[in-house]
């Protein structure tokens, strides 16, 4: 949680180097720009305005990801990510896809790989997943506050 925000402009930036999403960049942009000259004059104050945000983007990457994988069945069946309420381990996302194979170790294989993909890329979009501290952790945390002068 402690990682969503707006996209700014470097990050805005960052984005459209990103293939997948320049389609959905240039539309919701374009939608944002719209909107927001319809609405208000100042944008000092980013609550002025409507914003794309890193989540929100993300999502949209893991969206034209799935459109895009050649193991995820892309005629007419439900394919959908959504975003749950936020818990106190973090914004838990929702996949909706149908593999194209339903033998049960290529589907593991599919469903790990895409996994794969979507957590390894989360630092692009200036993001980080949730993982609980481990004894090793708090091993480490206690040695540096006990370090502390």
């Amino acid at each position: 949680m402690r990682t969503i925000q707006f996209a700014d402009k470097q990050l805005l930036e960052r984005f459209k180097h990103i293939r997948l999403l320049r389609p959905y960049l240039e539309a919701k942009l374009e939608e944002i720009q719209k909107h927001n000259s319809d609405v208000a004059d100042d944008f000092a104050e980013l609550i002025n305005g409507r914003r794309l945000t890193n989540v929100g983007t993300f999502c949209a990457y893991c969206l034209a990801y799935l459109r895009n994988h050649p193991k995820i069945h892309q005629e007419g069946m439900t394919m959908h990510l959504r975003q749950l309420a936020p818990k106190d381990k973090g914004l838990p996302l929702e996949i909706y896809a149908i593999a194209n194979d339903t033998a049960w170790i290529r589907y593991e294989d599919i469903q790990a790989d895409l996994f794969d993909q979507f957590l390894s890329i989360l630092p692009e979009f200036e993001l980080s997943a949730y993982q609980s501290p481990s004894g090793a952790d708090l091993k480490r945390t206690g040695a540096l506050i006990s370090k502390a002068p």
